[in-house]
């Protein structure tokens, strides 16, 4: 016995019409069921002629991988490859890289020693944004230069109670 799902699609593009049928299978009746998927395509011209059919049939593991490695010689075997990506002229050499500890304790030094948001993010080749948003994940108060975020009323002891925040 199999247990299936179905996924149809058909799609419009440029002047071609394409019919996509997704479906994921388990055979349940065998000692070592191995999810499988099944990829069908076919695609028709504005007079409904083909351009395009074809199938694949999948163990689920290596699906993701196979459509990756599918669209990236398609594009290069069309000549149609991205185009490598750069960084715009205007975003800072650091955004979205990770922070290490030691940045972070930086952050919190700065934040609390009074430098601006500003300062902070030229120093760190940050975004503002990046900075504020680092800034609660090592304790500090975004909304308050030089602050620790106060302790929230559910972590407080009694030592906590006769000391301002």
């Amino acid at each position: 016995m199999s247990i299936i799902e179905q996924r149809r699609t058909e799609l419009r593009a440029q002047e071609n019409t394409y019919n996509i049928v997704v479906a994921t299978r388990t055979d349940v009746d065998r000692a070592e069921p191995t999810p499988r998927v099944m990829i069908t395509l076919e695609a028709g011209g504005p007079d409904g002629e083909a351009v395009a059919e074809g199938s694949l049939d999948l163990d689920v593991a290596v699906a993701a991988t196979v459509a990756d490695l599918v669209a990236e010689e398609l594009l290069s075997a069309t000549g149609e490859g991205r185009a490598p990506r750069r960084r715009s002229a205007g975003r800072p050499a650091q955004q979205g890289r990770p922070w290490s500890e030691e940045m972070d304790a930086e952050l919190e030094h700065r934040w609390i020693a009074g430098e601006s948001v500003a300062q902070i993010a030229a120093h760190f080749e940050r975004t503002p944004g990046g900075i504020r948003a680092r800034l609660p994940r090592v304790g500090c108060d975004p909304e308050n230069p030089g602050c620790y975020l106060p302790v929230p009323p559910s972590r407080r002891t009694d030592l906590d109670e006769g000391e301002p925040t």
